[in-house]
């Protein structure tokens, strides 16, 4: 059976844990050639070694702007073009309404926000050299309902729904395809203080903690079951696949049925 992504040629920022990782792993199994963009630069090198020779990694801070930037141009000149952007890297950023600083704001805005706005802005030209392609936007089920994040966060992930929708309308003509993935509750390193507290912890702790997640995760969707990485993985395969070559300008949302929910699960 051919491979969904065969030949294709993928970006991942945040590609170093939990979604990011566990997606390139997928694109590759399924035919893809894919960069890891990310901060943490031995695990990156370590993940793109244990993938293969379809997989490099770039240390990449999608905050800084000519980072997002060299990224593109590292994918472009490292596999020859660019299929795939999927604008994954991401985490907390905001405080309770009333301790909300400009420092929050500006730093979520640049996480958030701006790093997928820039990524779109720079993969338009070697998308529409390549005849078109597929951007995907990790957004947050917090965009849709009330108490799935704090309010910043919130408002920075609606902002992103919003401009995948924009985006996509205005690059449609160059059969660039825009969407977004809405995760719920996802089980990764995130709930725990994000992968950088996970790699000070030993892999029994790291173990300890995810199960114990699972556990109450899966307590708050009806399909009582927890969400993994790999779920959204498979959302991302099928949005950049020749399967969804007729959908563009949506929210994907993944997540067991919460946002379905009107009341909170006891």
């Amino acid at each position: 059976m051919e491979k969904q992504l065969n030949n294709k040629v993928a970006l991942i920022t945040g590609g170093t844990s939990g979604i990011g990782e566990v997606t390139a792993k997928l694109f590759i199994e399924n035919g893809a050639k894919v960069v890891i963009a990310g901060r943490s630069e031995e695990k990156g090198k370590l993940i793109a070694d244990s993938l293969g020779e379809n997989a490099l990694y770039i240390k990449t801070d999608v905050s800084i702007e000519e980072d997002i930037k060299n990224s593109i141009d590292f994918t472009t000149s490292s596999f020859g073009k660019l299929d795939i952007l999927f604008n994954n890297a991401g985490g907390p950023v905001g405080a309770p309404l009333d301790q909300l600083t400009q420092k929050h704001i500006d730093y979520g805005v640049h996480l958030l926000l701006s790093s997928v706005i820039l990524g779109t802005k720079f993969a338009i030209e070697p998308l529409k050299d390549n005849g078109g392609g597929s951007i995907i936007n990790n957004s947050s089920i917090a965009a849709h309902r009330y108490r799935q994040g704090d309010p910043l966060y919130s408002a920075l992930k609606a902002a992103v729904s919003h401009f995948t929708r924009i985006s996509g309308i205005d690059l449609a003509p160059h059969n660039i395809r825009v969407n977004a993935i809405s995760p719920g509750a996802i089980a990764t390193p995130i709930f725990w203080g994000g992968s950088q507290r996970a790699n000070t912890l030993s892999d029994d702790e790291n173990e300890n903690k995810l199960t114990k997640l699972k556990g109450n995760l899966a307590k708050a969707v009806p399909l009582k079951r927890t969400g993994l990485p790999e779920d959204i993985a498979n959302a991302a395969i099928y949005l950049a696949s020749d399967a969804g070559n007729f959908i563009t300008c949506q929210d994907i949302i993944v997540d067991g049925g919460r946002t379905g929910m009107f009341e909170e699960p006891n």
